[in-house]
């Protein structure tokens, strides 16, 4: 005995509702946008006093790095103290 395919050739019952799953995810694909206020761009310019400060650090970097950088205890030592009786009287 043969049994013929019948009315079923060649087609996957499930393709016709993977076609629309596909149809539907390519009609609601949506990107990400990111806008940056003025006021932000203004903010992360950097100022003179940023400059300066990295201009700074970047000579104590390499009097460090030549050993040229010394550190004054007494300075120190001050700062320490006047750093705890300003935090003492408040």
């Amino acid at each position: 005995m043969k049994i013929n395919n019948i009315g079923s050739s060649g087609i996957n019952p499930y393709q016709k509702s993977l076609n629309k799953i596909d149809t539907s995810n390519q009609a609601g694909k949506q990107t990400d946008k990111v806008e940056i206020s003025s006021k932000a761009k203004e903010m992360q310019q950097t100022s003179q006093v940023e400059k300066e400060r990295q201009a700074k650090v970047d000579q104590l970097k390499i009097q460090v790095q030549n050993g040229q950088y010394t550190v004054d205890p007494k300075a120190v030592a001050n700062s320490i103290i006047n750093f705890y009786k300003q935090n003492n009287n408040q």
